[in-house]
């Protein structure tokens, strides 16, 4: 309750912009049909945002055009919903070939096992969205202020289970996505259908939306390859004897900050207990009505709902969820988690059929000298009869491959030379790296760039240390927003400014702890330096099966994170 002379807090510019979007149409449509520039209003990019869109310009030219006195050089990037990073091989060929008529001409893969498109011109915006939805495919909710892409486990089926957690995370996704026919009216010409006078148009978001975006994901023990705690809900599955139990719920995880500000840091979410798969829907239908209701709408910066969590408490979120449920969720089953990495080569699954895990640098799909990703993988989808599968680690599963087939997709694996999953080491096989520079307006210091080039430095390292083999999570991101999760890595990685970065160490290699500051603006050299006695160290005194993110910490190099609050805190136990 607002007392006698206070104001109520002013709401962030935003909600003004959802509210007043007529649910999200804005003036989108006047905008693609403008051609004196290559931009939308400010306005608009937010409001694109929710249709998948983002405005970029590539930042390389940045400089030479601004000598020049012209306008930047705007483009578009387009992402992909793949719930559970699952899509048919017809639906590649036509994101690849989409591809061809952007700028960069490549696919990536992210982290959230979506497809990106970059380098998009505003006058072939409405045919690649067309033509993305004539696949059966969408950008609608890819970004904006609502539930993303739901992400789910994809590795190769180990039992009937997997499916039947991917087929609840897809009802889910289709759930929460926004009901407004804005998406249709712009992109797919079709009829406007909201009646203001009668049917809500956004039943569960109404006209403002969520006061910031929301992901969930759904994990399979023991892989955590999700990192199913960095989401602002999480879904663990229960198994017993092959049967789907149900699921432990977890809230309140999310990874970005902002450099300089210590109310602002990456938390993991806390388990709240046990639902059955019957009522995963509606669990995940109240915890965003309840980060709808609750969530900041004042300050960008807190409006996660991890915040919100943190805030109010778990306590406060269980009590307020069973009231909104009619029902009390059940005591949190054990689980345990053994890695949040993929697997490579080929696998059989509990159904005969074969699976092929690859490595994809940086989840950058595209041809470079003579190992044709692209091409190779355009090649192969014109012949597969199973599914491509994206991993939240940026890599690929070419899954479903018969018996009969599996001699002729190797056999295309190996003309195009798609196998380098085999003479990669342990740490080129466990990196994420964001985009970063040249397309994303946010980024401080290059990521996708450059964390290759530092992996192949670290190498030289543990080869001589006979490391070369050993799994450790590297990840590095171009700003503190934590799109490649850096918080998880055991070396973690985040752009400060160009050409320098802030090291991480110590973070659990199953995805269940945060790592820590060690040093602050380091450049790669420093980086190496830094590194360079601490894997000797590791190397020397390690105990058996022991992480390198586990060792730094009992080997006192940093303190444990113990939670999100503490993560910027120099002491243990705070």
């Amino acid at each position: 309750m607002i007392s006698d002379g206070q104001s109520p807090e002013k709401l962030h510019k935003n909600e003004t912009i959802k509210s007043s979007s007529d649910f999200l149409r804005g003036t989108i449509l006047e905008g693609l049909s403008t051609s004196s520039t290559g931009s939308m209003s400010a306005d608009d990019q937010q409001l694109t945002k929710f249709h998948g869109i983002y405005q970029q310009d590539n930042r390389d030219f940045r400089a030479e055009r601004r000598r020049k006195k012209l306008d930047k050089a705007y483009t578009f990037m387009a992402r992909i919903c793949l719930p559970g990073g699952i899509c048919k091989p017809n639906q590649w060929l036509a994101v690849d070939d989409l591809s061809n008529y952007c700028e960069l001409k490549t696919l990536k893969i992210t982290t959230r096992q979506a497809f990106q498109l970059h380098g998009i011109l505003k006058s072939n915006l409405k045919d690649t969205i067309r033509t993305i939805n004539d696949a059966m495919l969408t950008t609608l909710a890819a970004c904006g202020d609502v539930n993303r892409n739901v992400m789910c486990n994809p590795n190769p089926l180990e039992s009937e289970v997997h499916k039947e957690v991917q087929d609840v995370a897809e009802a889910v996704d289709t759930y929460l996505k926004p009901k407004t026919s804005a998406y249709s009216e712009i992109w797919l010409d079709g009829e406007k259908v909201v009646s203001h006078g009668g049917e809500d148009p956004e039943p569960l978001y109404g006209s403002t939306y969520l006061p910031r975006k929301f992901k969930i994901a759904f994990a399979i023990p023991p892989h955590n390859d999700v990192d199913v705690f960095a989401h602002c809900l999480g879904f663990i599955a229960i198994i017993k004897e092959d049967q789907l139990l149900g699921f432990n719920v977890s809230v309140g995880g999310g990874l970005g900050m902002t450099h300089g500000n210590e109310k602002t840091f990456p938390r993991l979410a806390d388990i709240i207990g046990f639902c059955r798969p019957d009522q995963v829907i509606a669990v995940a239908e109240k915890i965003v009505t309840i980060q709808r209701d609750f969530g900041d709408r004042t300050s960008r910066a807190h409006a996660r709902f991890k915040y919100t969590v943190e805030d109010k408490g778990t306590e406060f979120i269980l009590k307020e969820l069973e009231s909104r449920l009619g029902f009390k969720l059940e005591t949190a089953k054990s689980y345990t988690f053994e890695s949040n990495g993929d697997r490579f080569g080929w696998v059989k699954d509990c159904e005969g059929r074969w699976n092929l895990g690859l490595f994809i640098e940086g989840g950058r799909v595209v041809d470079i000298e003579d190992r044709l990703l692209k091409t190779g993988l355009c090649e192969i989808a014109k012949v597969h009869k199973g599914d491509f599968r994206l991993t939240a680690n940026q890599n690929l599963i070419i899954g479903g491959v018969a018996s009969e087939d599996k001699a002729a997709i190797q056999s295309m694996v190996e003309r195009y030379k798609l196998d380098s999953y085999a003479t990669s080491s342990g740490i080129r096989k466990h990196q994420i790296a964001c985009v970063a520079l040249p397309t994303c307006g946010l980024a401080l210091a290059e990521s996708e760039r450059y964390l290759p080039n530092l992996v192949t430095d670290i190498e030289v390292l543990l080869e001589d240390l006979g490391l070369i083999e050993e799994p450790i999570v590297i990840r590095s991101t171009g700003c503190p927003n934590g799109c490649g999760r850096p918080y998880l890595g055991e070396i973690g990685l985040v752009g400060k400014v160009p050409g320098k970065y802030n090291l991480y160490l110590g973070a659990g290699f199953e995805g269940e702890r945060l790592n820590k500051l060690y040093k602050s603006s380091v450049t790669h050299e420093e980086i190496l330096a830094h590194l360079k006695p601490i894997l000797v160290d590791f190397a020397k005194n390690r105990k058996a099966k022991e992480h390198f993110g586990d060792f730094t910490i009992r080997a006192g190099y940093v303190n444990a994170t113990t939670a999100g609050h503490l993560f910027h805190a120099e002491l243990k136990d705070v």
